[in-house]
C-alpha cells in the first residue's frame, strides 16, 4: 500500500526542518562521545588524586583491573540501553522515549561529577554505578536518533542526514579533549604548582567539573526533542493514524494537505507476523546478522584504538613524573583534539558528501580494507621500528600520521555506515528494535575490544609503564589481530550487507 504521506516524505525538497532535526538528533550523540571518550584524561586526573601515595612503580597509575570496569560498566549500560529504549521506540512511540534517553544522560552526568565521598573506594564505585545509568541514556540516544532521521528524511538524502547526525560524535570527542585542556589549563594557572607538589586537592575538583559540563549542550536540546513530532511513518504505519501523519507532516515540512491526506478512508492493516518468528526471520535475519556482526567487529576496533589512545601513543608524551597532573591530563588530550580535527571529523564529513553517491557498501568495505592496512602498518614493524624505548630513539610522527589515517578510514567508513544501514533496512514496527539489538551487539564488541585491547597490548617487551598487567600478547600481535577484524568485517560487508542507497524505506524492508 502506498501512502500519500509517505511518498510525500520520499520525495520533499530539502527544508529548515531537515537541518533542524540533525542538530536536535545530533546533539544527543555529540553528548554520547562526550561522555565516553573524556574518560581517558579523566583517568589519568583520578590515578593522579587517589593513587599519588603508591609505590613508585605504581604511583599515579590507576590498576588496569579498576581502568576496565570503569569503561566496560558505561559500555554494558549502553549495550542495555539499546536493547529498552530500541524496544520502547517500537511499542510506544520514537517521541515519547527521545526526551527521557536525553533526560537520563543530563542528570547521570551532573551525578557522575558528584560522585559520593571522597575516599578512594567510595568515589570509583559510584562513579562506575553513575556511568553505568549515563551508559543507558546513550544506548537509548542511538536507535531513537538514526530512526527519527532515517523516517524524516527524503529517500535521496537520507543517507547524508543520518550521517550527518552521527558526525556530531566527532565534534563530542572534541569538544571533550577541548574543554579537558580548558579546564586543565585553568587550574594549572590558578595553583601555580611546583615541581614538589605536582597534584594538589583541587584536582579533584577538575574531573568532576569536565564530567558535568558533558550535560550543558544536551539540556539545552531537551525542549526542542519534546516539541517534535512522532515520525509520520510511525504515525501512519504503526499506529495507522493516517489523518494524524498527514497532519504532523503539513506542519513541520510545510506540505499542502491536497499533497498527503488520503483520498478515501483507510482500514488499519494488522501486522503480518511477530518480531523473532520465523517470518520475520526469513525476510529479516540476513540484514539483522549483517548489521549486528559489522557493527559488532567495527566496535572491537574502534573503542579498542579510541578509549585508550594514550596507552597506544604514550611513546609521544613525556614521563608521569615531569608533569603535574593537569599537565599530564592536557597533554593527553591535546593529542585528542589532533586526531578529532585531523582525521576522524574529515572522515564523518567525507561520509556525509559521499553515502549517497557511491553507496553504504562500498564505504563500509572500503572503510574495512584501509582500517587493516593502517594497523597491519603500525603493528608488524612496531618493535623494531616505532617503538622509541626499543631503539632508543625520538618519537616517530609517522605513527601518529598512520594511526590518523585508521581513525579517518573508520569513520569514512563502518563507523558511520553500521549506524545508517540498520535504521534503513527494517518495517517501521520494527526498525528501532533492530536497530537496537545491532547496536547492543556491537557494544559487546566494544567491551571485548577495549578491554581486551588494555591487556593484550602488554607484553614481555613493554616498558614498566606497563606494571600491573601480565605478561600478554604485546603491541605487534594485538595490532595484527584488529587487522584481521578489519578484514572480517570486510568479507561480511561483501556477501551478506545489502544497498539501501536511492530506495524508499518500504521498499528496503523486502516486505512484499
Amino acid at each position: 500500500m502506498a501512502l500519500k504521506v509517505l511518498s510525500a516524505l520520499d520525495t520533499a525538497k530539502t527544508q529548515l526542518y531537515h537541518f533542524k532535526a540533525i542538530i536536535i538528533a545530533g546533539m544527543g550523540l555529540f553528548t554520547d562521545a562526550y561522555d565516553l571518550f573524556c574518560i581517558a584524561p579523566i583517568m589519568i586526573l583520578t590515578g593522579r588524586v587517589y593513587y599519588e601515595k603508591e609505590p613508585d612503580s605504581k604511583k599515579y597509575v590507576i590498576p588496569p583491573i579498576v581502568v576496565s570496569t570503569i569503561v566496560a560498566i558505561a559500555l554494558l549500560g549502553t549495550a542495555i540501553g539499546q536493547l529498552v529504549f530500541g524496544r520502547l521506540g517500537d511499542k510506544i512511540g520514537r517521541r515519547r522515549v527521545y526526551g527521557l534517553a536525553l533526560m537520563i544522560m543530563v542528570l547521570s552526568s551532573i551525578a557522575c561529577g558528584f560522585s559520593i565521598g571522597t575516599t578512594r573506594t567510595c568515589v570509583l564505585v559510584s562513579l562506575g554505578l553513575f556511568r553505568f545509568i549515563l551508559g543507558l541514556g546513550i544506548g537509548g540516544d542511538y536507535p531513537l536518533s538514526a530512526t527519527i532521521m532515517s523516517e524524516f528524511a527524503n529517500k535521496r538524502t537520507r543517507g547524508a542526514f543520518i550521517a550527518a547526525v552521527f558526525s556530531m560524535q566527532g565534534f563530542g570527542i572534541l569538544a571533550a579533549s577541548t574543554v579537558t585542556m580548558v579546564v586543565c589549563a585553568i587550574f594549572d594557572r590558578a595553583s601555580n604548582l611546583s615541581a614538589n607538589y605536582p597534584t594538589p586537592k583541587e584536582a579533584d575538583l577538575a574531573w568532576r567539573l569536565i564530567l558535568m559540563i558533558g550535560a550543558i549542550p544536551a539540556g539545552l536540546t531537551f525542549y526542542w526533542r519534546m516539541m517534535m513530532p512522532e515520525t509520520a511513518r510511525y504515525t501512519a504505519l504503526v499506529e495507522q493514524n493516517f489523518v494524524q501523519a498527514a497532519m504532523d507532516m503539513e506542519k513541520v515540512l510545510e506540505l499542502p494537505m491536497s499533497q498527503i491526506v488520503e483520498d478515501e478512508l483507510l482500514l488499519p492493516i494488522p501486522p503480518s507476523y511477530p518480531l523473532h518468528s520465523k517470518q520475520f526471520f526469513r525476510r529479516h535475519g540476513r540484514d539483522l546478522f549483517s548489521c549486528s556482526f559489522t557493527w559488532f567487529l567495527l566496535d572491537i576496533v574502534f573503542y579498542s584504538s579510541t578509549l585508550f589512545q594514550s596507552h597506544i601513543y604514550n611513546q609521544h608524551l613525556p614521563k608521569n613524573e615531569e608533569m603535574n597532573a593537569y599537565r599530564h591530563a592536557f597533554e593527553v588530550a591535546k593529542l585528542q583534539a589532533i586526531i578529532a580535527v585531523c582525521s576522524a571529523i574529515p572522515g564523518y564529513w567525507f561520509t556525509v558528501y559521499f553515502i549517497d553517491r557511491i553507496g553504504r557498501v562500498k564505504i563500509q568495505m572500503m572503510g574495512f580494507f584501509f582500517m587493516a592496512m593502517v594497523f597491519l602498518a603500525l603493528g608488524i614493524p612496531y618493535y623494531e621500528y616505532w617503538d622509541k624505548e626499543i631503539n632508543n630513539s625520538k618519537p616517530n610522527k609517522g605513527f601518529l600520521v598512520l594511526y590518523g589515517l585508521g581513525f579517518f578510514f573508520s569513520n569514512f567508513g563502518p563507523n558511520t555506515t553500521t549506524f545508517i544501514v540498520p535504521a534503513e533496512l527494517f518495517p517501521a514496527r520494527y526498525r528501532s528494535t533492530c536497530h537496537g539489538i545491532s547496536g547492543a551487539i556491537g557494544k559487546v564488541g566494544a567491551i571485548i575490544g577495549s578491554v581486551g585491547f588494555l591487556w593484550a597490548s602488554n607484553g614481555k617487551k613493554e616498558t614498566k609503564e606497563a606494571e600491573g598487567y601480565p605478561e600478554a600478547l604485546g603491541m605487534t600481535a594485538s595490532l595484527i589481530i584488529l587487522a584481521g577484524v578489519c578484514l572480517l568485517g570486510m568479507a561480511v560487508t561483501f556477501f551478506f550487507t545489502r544497498e539501501t542507497m536511492g530506495r524508499s524505506l518500504e521498499e528496503n524492508e523486502n516486505d512484499d
